[in-house]
């Protein structure tokens, strides 16, 4: 298949990326580099129907030139968007706006070339739903902007499945919408504005004491990244569901559906990396969920996915890949 990977050079996209190149298809990255960066790609120099671009994904003209250096596209997938807890309160207005004009961009691209759409959505599209699991169907609830500014990613988010449920039923489009549930692994950024796992463990291996916030009982859904690469593939590649259903239009979680506070993550990877605890406890972001927790009951059904990586093991690699560097 031909391939478009916004957002190829960071996180998700990187080994994305890599793994549609295993798997014989032909891929464009595209990435300004605001948070890819290029060296995450390294594995890939010289691979054959693999191409990069520094562009911006919220320009047609950087997807189209993508589109002909592949003479056709058969599936976007739209990672590019600001993401990063941090930037949702210091540049609320840049998350906006590159998260909403990236996928009206994706999807205009998708209709000229009649091509397959893949929209990288996130459980922050629920907001502050304190119901759980998180499932389609459920509402998106979110909390005053006189609060906090927490909500410009998820309700960028939720805007986004709009926009392309809305070209779904109004041009057509074989649309599919997937919310990875807080990945982690090798590449993840560490610094103040990556995640979680990556900024423990980077503050563990020197030594530096980590901060969790409040009382560090709140819960996430910990997904490995290559048990998430293989469902993002899956909602990609596949024509039918593997329960024969049709899979245009459909929204999935891609999510381990277990719950793990901060604070256990804290002491498991301590544990793992055989230091000494140094947790102090800080104030966390405003806005920030209490609980979250996929429902992936149509995620197995239709895609036949279900993630095999306990969180442990996970780490475990995770790690290795930090004493490599």
């Amino acid at each position: 298949m031909r391939c478009i990977v916004t957002g190829g050079a960071g996180f998700l996209g990187s080994h994305l990326a890599e793994s549609l190149i295993v798997h014989g298809n032909e891929v464009v990255v595209i990435d300004d580099l605001f948070r890819g960066r290029w060296k995450n790609l390294e594995m890939l120099k010289g691979s054959p129907g693999y191409w990069k671009m520094k562009g911006d994904a919220c320009s047609i003209e950087v997807l189209k030139e993508a589109a002909e250096k592949l003479g056709g596209v058969d599936v976007i997938y739209h990672l590019a968007a600001i993401n990063g807890t941090k930037w949702f309160h210091e540049k609320a207005n840049m998350v906006i706006d590159v998260n909403i004009r990236s996928t009206i961009t994706a999807i205009q691209l998708a209709n000229d070339e009649a091509c397959r759409l893949v929209f990288t959505s996130s459980p922050e599209a629920f907001g502050d739903n304190q119901e759980m699991p998180l499932a389609n169907g459920m509402s998106s609830v979110f909390s005053s902007p006189h609060l906090h500014q927490r909500h410009s990613y998820g309700a960028s988010k939720y805007l986004g499945e709009i926009l392309v449920q809305h070209a779904h039923r109004t041009k057509d489009l074989d649309t599919r919408i997937i919310r990875p549930f807080n990945v982690y692994g090798p590449r993840s950024p560490g610094n103040d504005y990556g995640q979680v796992v990556n900024i423990f463990l980077e503050n563990i291996i020197a030594e530096r004491q980590i901060t969790v916030h409040d009382e560090g009982k709140q819960t996430r859904s910990f997904t490995w990244i290559d048990d998430a690469i293989e469902g993002i593939m899956l909602a990609g590649t596949l024509d039918r569901g593997v329960d024969g259903s049709l899979l245009s239009g459909g929204a999935w979680n891609i999510g381990m559906p277990k719950e793990t506070s901060i604070l256990e993550l804290a002491k498991l990877i301590y544990e793992i990396c055989e230091k000494e605890e140094k947790i102090i406890f800080g104030k966390g972001h405003p806005g920030d969920s209490n609980r979250r927790i996929p429902d992936i009951s149509n995620t197995e059904t239709q895609l036949g996915w279900y993630p095999m990586t306990e969180l442990q093991q996970g780490l475990e690699k995770t790690l290795r890949s930090f004493q490599m560097v």
